[in-house]
């Protein structure tokens, strides 16, 4: 009699390996798609609705100012004092004499001729307000400037946002900004991009102030606050930065890009003043 060899079938349990795979491909496939998505709607769709948005600013305020020129709510030559406590999730803060107001290369006049020559003070904006309007010609900037740095009542709309109990534009001090390097707008991406003798235009409703770039700060911490002090200076790297006073500009972003573990400085000083 010839014997029978046993045959094993393992079909079934080959079936259900294949079909256990396939599942968690699928859902492999999905995340990757959510993934994508995600990412997306931070590089392109919020850049594109911040940057509308921050244009749309734009033109309601030169519109204002247009209309109305009695400078009543802008915050040009205010006194410095701060509005409501701005919310939680705020960008951690980083925390030369003045110009002629006519433009022109006299040379510049004393702070008490400068204090005389600059519009009346005009009471401080409002937490979230969007009062003036930044301009950066090398990079093709023009964006609202607001009080306050939160991130949902300012950053995240693509403004750049003023730090609170620093100097106003024109004023004696430091007029210290905040904005985002990446997403939201992302004004501040190419601010690395800013040399010696750049200009830096800050318009408010009554007048207009030209600060040109002097100096660069590539890397500090995020707590690093003696950037944006009266007298800027960089409290982790010593050496850069200023030991006088003077009328300063200050923009402050997070770096390297897409991170925010750093804060890339760049500081400017004020050149000429002109009323609107």
């Amino acid at each position: 009699m010839r014997e029978r060899v046993p045959v094993v079938v393992q079909g079934r349990r080959r079936g259900s390996s294949a079909r256990a795979l396939w599942n968690v491909a699928e859902v492999a496939v999905t995340l990757g798609v959510v993934l994508l998505l995600l990412v997306a709607h931070q590089l392109w769709w919020t850049n594109r609705q911040a940057r509308e948005a921050a244009e749309r600013q734009v033109h309601a305020l030169e519109e204002e100012w247009g209309r109305d020129g009695s400078g009543d709510d802008s915050g040009d030559s205010v006194t410095g004092e701060e509005g409501e406590e701005g919310e939680e999730g705020e960008e951690s803060d980083p925390s030369g004499g003045p110009p002629s107001a006519a433009a022109g290369p006299e040379p510049a006049p004393s702070p008490r001729r400068q204090q005389q020559a600059a519009p009346a003070p005009a009471p401080a904006p409002r937490w979230d307000q969007a009062y003036a309007v930044l301009r950066i010609p090398r990079i093709g900037i023009r964006v609202p400037v607001a009080e306050g740095v939160s991130k949902s009542g300012v950053l995240n709309k693509g403004y750049v946002g003023h730090y609170g109990r620093t100097a106003q534009p024109g004023q004696g001090g430091n007029f210290a900004l905040a904005g985002h390097r990446n997403t939201h707008g992302e004004p501040f991406r190419r601010i690395d991009r800013l040399r010696g003798g750049d200009e830096l235009v800050v318009e408010t409703k009554g007048a207009v102030y030209t600060y040109v770039v002097d100096k660069t700060l590539a890397q500090t911490s995020a707590g690093d606050s003696g950037v944006i002090a009266p007298v800027p200076h960089s409290r982790v790297k010593p050496g850069h930065g200023y030991s006088s006073p003077g009328y300063y500009i200050t923009l402050t972003t997070c770096t390297p890009e897409y991170t925010s573990k750093y804060r890339l400085i760049v500081w400017g000083k004020l050149q000429s003043m002109r009323p609107r």
